[in-house]
């Protein structure tokens, strides 16, 4: 009651005016929505009251609206900031503000020192909207959604360093000292008009009596001390891959960001963007097409997170389930042989090669992320590599030989290799061990000719094509791709929300003996064949083996990595990496045989070229491979190993041999 005994005079009017129920003019769509966020409240509590003040308290300038609460209170209301969000945007952060200081300051009305005591001490409070709208692609954002409230789902691909954005200009004439203030649109493109600046070109200040007005073109410049800026901030979304047509490349927008919505994502967030969709002349296409032609982006009212990086502990995906829906996903992983039925709906329209899907479908649950007492944090993610073999000759039309570029400075168009030109002599790109250690599995595709397995490919591919899914059989003759793709996605998701499988002790027994095994196998492959292994087994596959196991029992749900588990884990990391450590990487050929033809060349070298003679290359390789059927590679690795030894040496480079 202090407030009553303070002496001042209240009045209070007789006859109220009729409350506002329309959105006709600006000041009554104000009124309305300060009603709403005064009085608007889910059972005895006011919701973006209480809540608004919990902000300030904090000296948070800002307050998350949700639309649907909109809707309840005045759908008039709600569809216009849907239909209108640009308009109406500006009168709801008034509207708060004005909120906010009849909540801290309530008596400011009654002198003018507390009236402006509460406008300098209240900024501007920004709205953000929370919005349960239907989600849109990029290529369903037409002329219609423009300057409309969308929602667009999507991956962050780059963020911009915070700048700032002036909100309100203090601008001051060099001739005649007159002050002006403007206030600059936000967004993308800043004001657009004028000189580059996009300032008054003209000093518009009366003419002052017995003076005469002489004030330059672009008389205007910018006293930053009294003008007001914001953070800004200009994201990069590409399209949801899930979203993107099968043979098109994903598209990209941009969005602008500013005060409390800058800094929330980095590159690689998923997230879902609420804006409105507005367009601004990019600077740099000024002089390119028709002036009505501009660039479309999206100004942010909110940023929903839908990842992991979103720092949702308790759901990864930001998904929610329904309880019939875990106890079908539970219900799921106790049914018999749900591995395998789950490993083949992986790519079902992809024939065989089951151990591959194994692994692909290890790679989508992932392992148990670890952070250690110290803080250093071990990764969950599993990495899988798959080399196939090509050749240049049927290889352009992907861009691996080679792909027309554009100059950014130039603008004109030139030829840069591909990954086959860059390779050795478009033979198995030479990854470095470091890099190659980073892959949990590592599995080398080949084409083997097998005349039973041709007529089950060959019978797989028309039943895709005369669209018999059901017809459809692995090597076993089971039925593939029993699990809908959707469910799988719901199915993942669960599982990594739910369960964070750890290593029972006979399982860390298992692991740490074949680990030990693994090494003694790498020793003597390396032995054999005189020379050190490409893909070195080191502390990082044994991680790999445990990833593994862990996203084995997390498959089934299950909270204890069990033997079985590091079993399986081990016969895919053996049936991967480990094959590929002993397998040959050209041609399909194995290390011995590789080796053995490289020693017949070695010796008809020595022959064909005694001491102090010399040939040229090409009569090598014709010599070699064109007539006697040696392969290239192989000539290559001879002539590459003899010049190590200084048995032979290359000039003109490396165009003549001479010993």
């Amino acid at each position: 009651m202090s407030g009553f005994d303070a002496n001042h005079v209240f009045s209070v009017s007789v006859r109220d005016q009729p409350p506002a129920t329309t959105t006709e003019t600006p000041s009554q769509t104000e009124k309305l929505l300060l009603e709403f966020l005064l009085q608007y409240r889910v059972g005895g509590e006011f919701l973006y009251r209480d809540k608004l003040r919990a902000n300030l308290l904090l000296k948070q300038y800002q307050l998350e609206i949700d639309l649907r609460h909109l809707a309840l209170y005045n759908d008039e209301l709600s569809h216009a900031l849907q239909d209108r969000p640009a308009d109406i945007l500006p009168l709801f952060e008034s509207a708060a503000t004005k909120a906010a200081r009849s909540i801290l300051f309530p008596l400011a009305g009654g002198t003018d020192e507390r009236a402006e005591a509460a406008l300098q001490s209240i900024p501007k409070i920004q709205i953000t909207v929370q919005s349960a709208l239907n989600m849109q692609r990029f290529r369903d954002l037409t002329a219609d959604a423009m300057n409309k409230l969308v929602r667009i789902p999507g991956i962050v691909i780059s963020a911009s360093v915070l700048s700032s954005r002036a909100t309100k200009l203090h601008l001051q004439c060099r001739a005649c000292r007159s002050t002006k203030i403007i206030y600059p649109p936000g967004g993308l493109g800043g004001l657009g008009s004028g000189s580059d600046r996009g300032l008054p070109r003209v000093c518009d200040a009366p003419e002052l009596e017995n003076q005469k007005k002489d004030c330059p073109m672009d008389p205007y410049m910018i006293i930053h001390s009294k003008s007001t800026f914001v953070d800004q901030q200009t994201l990069k979304l590409q399209e949801a891959p899930d979203m993107v047509p099968v043979g098109e490349l994903p598209r990209h927008m941009l969005l602008s960001a500013d005060r409390y919505l800058t800094g929330k994502v980095v590159p690689g967030s998923r997230i879902i963007a609420t804006g409105i969709y507005s367009t601004f002349n990019s600077s740099r296409n000024k002089s390119a097409g028709a002036a009505a032609l501009r660039q479309p982006y999206l100004r942010l009212a909110h940023v929903e997170m839908s990842s992991p990086s979103a720092g949702s502990v308790s759901n990864p995906f930001g998904a929610q389930f329904s309880p019939e829906e875990e106890e079908e996903f539970v219900e799921m992983a106790r049914s018999e042989n749900f591995y395998e039925r789950f490993a083949k709906s992986v790519a079902p329209s992809i024939y065989g090669s089951l151990d591959i899907k194994k692994a692909i479908t290890c790679l989508l649950f992932g392992g148990s992320k670890k952070v250690l007492p110290d803080g250093m944090r071990l990764r969950g993610d599993i990495n899988v590599l798959l080399l196939v073999y090509t050749s240049g000759k049927g290889s352009s039309a992907a861009g691996l030989t080679a792909s027309v570029q554009r100059d950014a400075v130039s603008r004109e168009f030139y030829l840069e290799g591909g990954a086959m030109v860059l390779a050795d002599n478009g033979v198995n790109i030479d990854f470095q061990t470091t890099i190659l250690s980073r892959f949990d599995m590592i599995f080398i595709v080949k084409d083997e000719h097998n005349e039973q397995r041709d007529r089950m490919i060959a019978k797989h591919v028309m039943n895709i094509h005369m669209n018999r899914p059901n017809q459809n059989a692995d090597e076993s003759g089971d039925t593939v791709g029993e699990i809908d793709i959707d469910k799988m996605r719901r199915y993942i998701a669960y599982c990594k929300s739910k369960c964070a499988p750890r290593l029972s002790p006979d399982a860390q027994e298992m692991l740490s003996s074949h680990f030990v095994s693994l090494r003694k196998q790498v020793q003597q492959v390396e032995r054999d064949n005189d020379e050190r292994s490409s893909i070195p087994i080191t502390v990082r596959q044994l991680e790999a083996v445990i990833r593994i196991s862990e996203s084995l029992a997390k498959i089934t749900l299950s909270a204890v990595v069990q033997n079985y588990h590091v079993e399986e884990a081990i016969r895919l990391f053996k049936f991967s990496t480990m094959d590929a450590v002993s397998a040959g990487s050209v041609d399909g050929m194995s290390r011995n045989e590789l080796n053995e033809e490289m020693t017949r060349i070695e010796k008809e070298l020595r022959r064909r070229l005694p001491v102090g003679w010399s040939t040229s290359y090409q009569s090598l390789v014709r010599e070699f491979v064109t007539q006697q059927g040696y392969s290239s590679h192989a000539l290559e690795r001879t002539l590459y190993i003899l010049e190590k030894r200084e048995v032979i040496r290359f000039s003109s480079q490396k165009k003549v041999v001479h010993r």
